[in-house]
């Protein structure tokens, strides 16, 4: 049974969005997933690591404002969603993910899952044979992401019942921003959300709003 993936973290930009990096401790690959801001510090946190690949869970500013510089240092193959891209964003990546998709990271392997409402490209990446899931801002310890029209939150709507809540009590949701948590400490919550009638709403949203 192979070693689990070593899961680092930084806090990077104005906004304290979460970089990762999963690394295989037996091969040291590395993968950086959402190079946000701060080139210096997420070549920090891939130290001792060989880099194959950045990943996107979604094109914010946020989440993609050191891209180009991390692209530029580590001559690492992009892959994220090719679905809508957020603000303007353009870029050619080296493979265009799918829901479904498998990636190796040495021993290792993550499972893309495809959790559009906050963006058109939105992807969390889930560690099989472990509970840890990468989620962006699919969803956070408090509420769903933001979505900016009635449209995306239905989206969103019909991304937590058809794939978050498919997945185990167990999982450990990594935000793109806050502290990870255990999807079944919300399980009640989140359903108890999906049952009410939310009319034509779209924003900031909240469990128990």
């Amino acid at each position: 049974m192979p070693t689990s993936l070593e899961l680092r973290k930084r806090q990077v930009g104005p906004y304290q969005m979460n970089a990762y990096a999963l690394v295989c401790p037996v091969t040291k690959q590395s993968v950086l997933i959402d190079p946000g801001d701060d080139a210096d510090a997420l070549q920090e946190m891939l130290k001792d690591t060989h880099p194959i690949a950045i990943l996107l869970t979604h094109t914010h500013f946020d989440h993609v404002g050191a891209l180009a510089e991390m692209r530029s240092r580590l001559k690492a193959q992009l892959l994220l969603h090719d679905g809508v891209h957020a603000e303007g964003f353009e870029t050619e990546a080296d493979y265009w993910l799918e829901d479904g998709d498998t990636l190796q990271v040495g021993e290792h392997t993550l499972q893309v899952f495809f959790t559009p409402g906050h963006t058109a490209d939105q992807v969390c990446y889930a560690i099989q044979g472990d509970s840890r899931i990468i989620v962006g801002d699919t969803i956070f310890d408090g509420g769903p992401g933001k979505t900016w029209s009635a449209e995306d939150f239905q989206t969103t709507l019909k991304t937590l019942r058809d794939v978050i809540l498919r997945w185990s009590d167990d999982a450990v949701c990594y935000p793109g921003h806050g502290a990870s948590f255990r999807l079944g400490d919300h399980r009640a919550e989140i359903e108890a959300f999906l049952q009410k009638d939310h009319g034509a709403f779209f924003g900031d949203a909240t469990w128990g709003m």
